[in-house]
């Protein structure tokens, strides 16, 4: 069973024997920068990364949640898959599960919490129907909370 198979957009990345801490397992902090990798590649799929550049607005992070489960180790090759699970006015949720090589099984999951913020007003603003239309076509008609509202 693939534990990724639902997931829109995966991410494949070797575990590096400097994540390692003293303890001789992947340190937490670098599960964040993994989630970041993910979410930029969710993010570049629906085309945010180029509406943020053109229009001065784009996304920030406002609220991470990780739930570990399994420790890694070097070495290792670890695949993370990105969806969405909630879409508001201006913000929204992007979940991601962590599967290891060795250890097939999950290892990790992670909700990151986006807000669309245009920077020149240092306000939110409402997710562009252009990014909506893409969310909805990569998610490939999965329900997610609050995309057709």
């Amino acid at each position: 069973m693939n534990l990724l198979e639902d997931w829109p957009v995966t991410i494949t990345l070797p575990v590096q024997w400097g994540e390692q801490d003293a303890l001789a397992h992947v340190n937490n902090v670098t599960f964040f920068r993994w989630w970041e990798s993910a979410r930029i590649a969710y993010s570049l799929r629906i085309g945010l990364i180029r509406e943020s550049e053109s229009a001065n607005a784009g996304t920030v992070l406002v609220s991470m949640k990780c739930d570990f489960r399994e420790q890694l180790t070097f070495p290792d090759t670890v695949h993370i898959g990105s969806r969405l699970t909630r879409v508001g006015r201006s913000s929204f949720d992007v979940a991601h599960r962590l599967v290891s090589d060795r250890q097939p099984q999950v290892c990790a999951e992670a909700v990151s919490t986006m807000v669309y913020f245009d920077f020149a007003t240092q306000k939110t603003c409402r997710i562009p129907d252009e990014v909506r239309t893409a969310m909805r076509e990569l998610e490939g008609g999965r329900p997610v909370d609050g995309l057709d509202v």
